[in-house]
């Protein structure tokens, strides 16, 4: 996927999610294997309450292949369970 649609795509209307995608985005992605890269394109996809809930650990998304890329971000944003 192109990075400025990818840029756009994670942009979102949270400032929250935007706090975790868009250093993600710049930092991790381009260090992704192309299929976990194609993940995050599956991530873009989902409502930003469920992006929300699923980065702030409120809940997991049903999709394996989504969770696989929510724990990426998680463990590379500062999402880090504590404890």
């Amino acid at each position: 996927m192109d990075i400025n649609r990818l840029f756009w795509g994670s942009r979102r209307g949270m400032l929250e999610l935007d706090l975790v995608l868009m250093p993600f985005l710049e930092n991790v992605y381009p260090t992704l294997e192309q299929a976990d890269k194609e993940r995050y394109w599956l991530l873009l996809e989902e409502q930003d309450q469920d992006l929300f809930a699923w980065f702030m650990r409120r809940n997991d998304p049903a999709n394996p292949e989504l969770q696989r890329i929510v724990d990426i971000i998680r463990a590379n944003t500062g999402l880090q369970q504590s404890g």
